[in-house]
């Protein structure tokens, strides 16, 4: 049996933390890593996150033997997303897709879990809660914007011939709901 690798992303205030806590919590034998990227904004920002996330899936391959089960709290995905909307200075577009290629050739079970709110007025609520980075402001617009990208990003892997990317889009307004039905996915007991 594979080892799983979990990608959960999505726009700030969905619930990142927490369902990767949730998941960290009811699956034994697995690590959670929390990203944040890296500030810069330039054509220098856009090398320094090639070398990481490059780095980053070399890990994964050497990882892929060791059974242990794999959580992150985002990875390059949020860099794409980033930059398709304006926030850093540079495309990541190439970067990514061939990220997104190596990512595909690991021998992992590889979920993709995209949080979003039916509800965007939860937004608020969830935002005066965060911590806000420095180098990304957090707002109702930002998240909607962020979200809607997400939800492009899933169909647009799911419509790759060549994906073998499990990709999962959770409704993350009510906690208990999205934790039974992650349950249900997951084949979490």
């Amino acid at each position: 049996m594979k080892n799983r690798l979990i990608i959960v992303e999505g726009p700030q205030g969905t619930g990142k933390t927490n369902l990767t806590n949730f998941l960290r919590e009811n699956i034994p034998s697995s690590n959670l890593y929390r990203l944040s990227g890296q500030k810069d904004k330039t054509l220098n920002g856009k090398k320094l996150s090639e070398t990481m996330y490059k780095a980053l899936l070399d890990y994964l391959n050497v990882m892929q033997n060791i059974p242990m089960d794999i959580i992150f709290d985002r990875t390059f995905f949020t860099e794409e997303i980033y930059c398709r909307l304006g926030y850093k200075e540079y495309s990541f577009t190439d970067v990514y897709t061939s990220l997104l290629e190596k990512l595909n050739s690991l021998n992992y079970e590889i979920y993709f879990i995209v949080l979003y709110l039916e509800d965007p007025n939860i937004f608020n609520k969830r935002l005066a809660r965060e911590y806000h980075h420095n180098y990304q402001s957090f707002s109702l617009d930002s998240s909607v914007a962020q979200q809607n990208e997400y939800l492009k990003m899933c169909d647009e892997i799911e419509n790759n011939p060549e994906n073998k990317i499990k990709v999962v889009r959770l409704s993350m307004d009510d906690f208990d709901t999205s934790y039974q039905k992650i349950k249900e996915i997951m084949v979490i007991k």
